[in-house]
Order: C-alpha cells, then structure tokens, then sequence
C-alpha cells in the first residue's frame, strides 16, 4: 500500500517544446488530442465507432474495428499538428483514456475469441441474480467496492464462459487472454509485447482487491476464472510500453500513461485532494469524490473506486451515478413539447421568482444513487391551476441540482470528508440557472474548467508526470487557470426551504439529512 503524501514522479525541470499525445477511446468514437506543455490542446483528431446492437439486446463492438478507429483518430490528429506546423519529433509521450468495462478476450496468438462486450450490455442480468442468491452481495463489497450488477465487465466474462465453448476451452487451458479496452490497445501497439492495466480499469471488473491493489484469486476461483490470463496492474501514471503507432511516428514513444474515462476526467478537472469532486453533467451524471489515501466501503448507496494513482500516491473515491438528467430536459422537448431548444430552459427557469412548489422526480429509468430504486417512476408533484410551464421547466432543471445534493451528502456521510469544490463538466454547463442553483445548494463554489475533453487532459496529465513534461502536482494545479467559477450567493435563504421540499417528493429518502447549513 503506498502512503505517500506527496505526489513526485519527476524532480527535474518539466521538458519545453514538447507535446503529448492523449488517446481517448469512447463508446461512440475515439478522441485525440496533441496536448502542449501547458496542457493546452494543440491538434485534434475525431473518428466515429460503430457498436452493434443486437436482437436480443447484446451491445458488442469488433475488436479490429477498435484498434483501427483508434489508428484512424491519431492519423487525423497528426496531420492537424503538421499541418499547423508541428514536428513530429517533439512528441515524447502517449496517455490512454479509455470507455470502462467494456471487455476483449483473445487467444495467445492475439487472435480475439469474440467480439468486445460493451459496458452497456445487460447480458449477464441472470448470472447476477445467481450471485445474489448465493450470498456473494457483501463479499465482492468488501473486496473491489462494487455491487452485483451487469454493468461491471466480470458477469458477462462469467455469462461468455458458460455461453461459449471456444472461449470457456480457452480459459480452461490457459491460452485466454483478458483485457478491458486499455489493455487492448496497449497489446496491440506493442506487438503483443506489453500486457498491463492500470488500477482504474482494474477497478471495473469484479477482479480487483482494492485493499491489496491486485487480482483477488478468492474472487476467480468462486467465479471458474482461475485459469485466466489477467494483465499485470500499474499505477495510471508509470511505464507501459513503446510504440510508433503502426509507423504513424518515425519513431517510437513511451506510452506513460493508462487510466479509466471517468477517472480521467476527475483527475484532468483537479480532483487531486480529499473532498474534491467532479460532476459531468450529460445525459445521466457521473460524480466522482476523492476521500484521500484510505479506502472507505460505503453505506449509503455508493461505489468505493481508485480516483487516480502514480508511482507514488494512490487516491480512491467514491462515485455515484444518477440516472437521469440531461435526458429531462430533451423529454421537455420530444414529449412534452414545452420548448424547441435546450437553451431556452434557462431564460424560462428564471422567468419564475421560484418552482411554484412543482418539483419533478426524474426517474424515466428508476433512481440511481443514492436511492437505488429501479422500480420509481417519474412524477410531477405540487401542480395547482397557477403553475404554468415554466415552473415545469424550472423544476425539471431544479431536480439535476437536487440529485447530485444527494450524492455529495452521501459521500459526505460515508466518509466524514466534507465537500470542498464540486468541478463539473459535461453540456448542462452551458446553462447558468442550474450551475448557481447547484452552488447554492451546495453552499461551496462550483467550478467549470473551460475544457471540454477533460478524460484526454487527464490522460495527458498522467502521461505527462511520468515523462517529466509535468513536475508534480503544483504544476499541474498552475495548468488551465482560466476557469469560471460560481459561487454560493449569500442572499439565497430559500434553498433549505426548496431542498426540504425535494425530499418530500423524493419520499423522505433517509440517507440525506435534513439539516442545511444556513446562507447568510
């Protein structure tokens, strides 16, 4: 376990003229950005990903494709550097984020065994019910900090080995390799020379012991795994490999470093100290809190993940994710007809002095975290022939606020870490309503970095350390100082007011507490 306090990966002076290249491999495309010393994008490169979505509900992806989406996104950003008079020779290094839990299994010749299985796929639905019904619920708890659900990669490597005889023959006979996607492509731009993961993408699988940092074999040996190649686990910032990317460089670079999407993101944001958080604010909602050196098992609904590491320094986290957000808005839209366009929901929210008392609970899909109740639907409460649609429209961006009060105080609660400054993310950032609803809520200022691929900067940042571009953490923290930041308003005597309201409508959900602290 590494107890460090200080994050040091280079003592020499950070390298000038140089850049990095960052590899973001989404679900839908892969990104790359040519990052500068500064941390500043340079070159870009963007090329689309196809996912196959089949009859029977399975959510796939070519393996080749993969890696050739990934080649084809690099070209683009080389030939957008050089066009703009870069040289090829100044960039030193390469980071990879990547989609989490989507997984490839290959043979020991490289050849994969099936098509990758994307994180959004529900296949392995009945083998989790199995679990839970053999008691295995508090187990993997208290080993990789997740709960039994199909989301994480390890259940549908479990429903492929009971599902397909060539896959089951070759874990069986120790020629099956596993991998999420950064393995993957570290596999395949080495040569089949390197075969590592990094802690985040560990973290994913329903494998990874997170207090011993390393493969459990009580976990793979309950689940028929044992005979299953599994990569070594690295720190996100260290040595992977070196590759010229199938000759697109003239020479080769070290790939330095590796590091789940999401974690990416939280680490690019700033989430580098306890009680510091990130919230991408999009479709659904990711928030993610750094707790620090010490991991801690939550109990109020929860995930206990890796937030970032280095060769020095392992920080874990709690993350939350909430189901709906972004997507209420465009049900405004589609279904409703309330507005034609998303902008329009800010000049409306404000057209109100307050809600009305119309509060709307989201749950289209059920509730994420902290209530976990897939079973809820939706609602609109507190309509009296006075409201009208903008009350609709501001209680719905009302509800985004509302959902992630209730993660941060959950973490809070978790932890006894107190919220420090909540960074976001994400398309909602464009709407003003909601980012000062959300900072008055929270009574702590709410921070938007001004980047938008904040998985690739925290990719760069990792890659970067371990080459010596970036010195350590305070240089970082010197990095995209152009930020905005939104600050509680001191005025704002109602929102105890609205917040008690919410969880009223929410039904009274006891994991948050119902004393605020007051705005003066």
């Amino acid at each position: 376990m590494i107890h460090n306090s200080q994050l040091t990966t280079h003592n020499s002076p950070a390298l000038t003229n140089s850049y990095i290249l960052a590899v973001d491999q989404g679900t839908s495309s892969t990104k790359t950005i040519l990052f500068d010393e500064e941390g500043k994008p340079f070159a870009r490169g963007l090329e689309p990903l196809k996912t196959f979505y089949t009859d029977n509900g399975f959510v796939e992806q070519d393996p080749g494709d993969i890696y050739k989406n990934v080649l084809d996104s690099i070209a683009k950003c080389l030939d957008d550097f050089k066009a703009k008079g870069g040289n090829l020779e100044n960039i030193k290094a390469c980071g990879i984020s990547n989609q989490r839990e989507t997984f490839i299994v290959w043979d020991d010749t490289g050849k994969p065994l099936y098509n990758a299985i994307v994180w959004q796929c529900k296949r392995s639905i009945t083998v989790c019910e199995r679990w839970k019904q053999e008691g295995l619920e508090e187990m993997i708890k208290s080993k990789t900090g997740l709960i039994i659900d199909p989301y994480f990669s390890g259940s549908k490597l479990v429903w492929l080995y009971e599902n397909d005889e060539k896959v089951r023959t070759a874990i069986d006979d120790g020629k099956a390799c596993f991998g999420t996607v950064d393995t993957w492509l570290l596999y395949k731009l080495t040569g089949g020379k390197s075969y590592f993961t990094d802690y985040t993408n560990a973290s994913r699988t329903l494998f990874f012991n997170l207090n011993e940092l390393d493969w459990d074999k009580e976990l793979l040996s309950k689940f028929a795994l044992s005979a299953l190649n599994l990569p070594e686990t690295k720190t996100s910032s260290a040595l992977f490999g070196r590759s010229d990317f199938n000759g697109l460089l003239p020479d080769e670079i070290d790939i330095t470093g590796m590091i789940g999407d999401s974690h990416a993101a939280a680490f690019g944001e700033g989430c580098f100290t306890p009680g510091t958080a990130k919230a991408t604010l999009g479709t659904g909602c990711s928030i993610i809190m750094n707790i620090g050196e010490e991991l801690k098992e939550s109990k109020n609904g929860m995930i206990s993940t890796i937030c970032w590491s280095t060769e020095d320094t392992v920080n874990y986290a709690l993350e939350g994710v909430i189901v709906t957000c972004g997507a209420t808005i465009e049900w405004l839209k589609n279904e409703l007809g309330l507005i034609t366009d998303s902008k329009q929901t800010e000049t409306m929210a404000t057209a109100v002095a307050d809600n009305g008392g119309v509060y709307l609970v989201p749950a289209f899909s059920g509730l994420g975290a902290p209530h976990w109740d897939m079973n809820r639907k939706a609602e609109i409460s507190g309509l009296t022939f006075g409201t009208n649609k903008n009350h609709v429209v501001r209680a719905a961006l009302e509800s985004i606020p509302y959902q992630i009060k209730d993660v941060i105080v959950a973490m809070e609660l978790d932890t006894a870490i107190e919220l420090q400054q909540l960074m976001v993310d994400g398309g909602i950032t464009s709407n003003q309503f909601v980012l000062q609803f959300l900072a008055d809520l929270l009574c702590k200022e709410v921070v938007n970095i001004g980047q938008s691929d904040v998985s690739a900067l925290g990719a760069a940042y990792m890659a970067g350390l371990k080459a010596g571009i970036f010195r350590d953490l305070e240089h970082l923290k010197s990095l995209n100082t152009n930020k905005s930041i939104v600050s509680p308003r001191q005025s704002n005597k109602k929102i105890k007011e609205y917040y008690s309201g919410w969880q009223t409508a929410i039904g009274g959900n006891k994991v948050v507490r119902t004393e605020q602290t007051e705005l003066v």
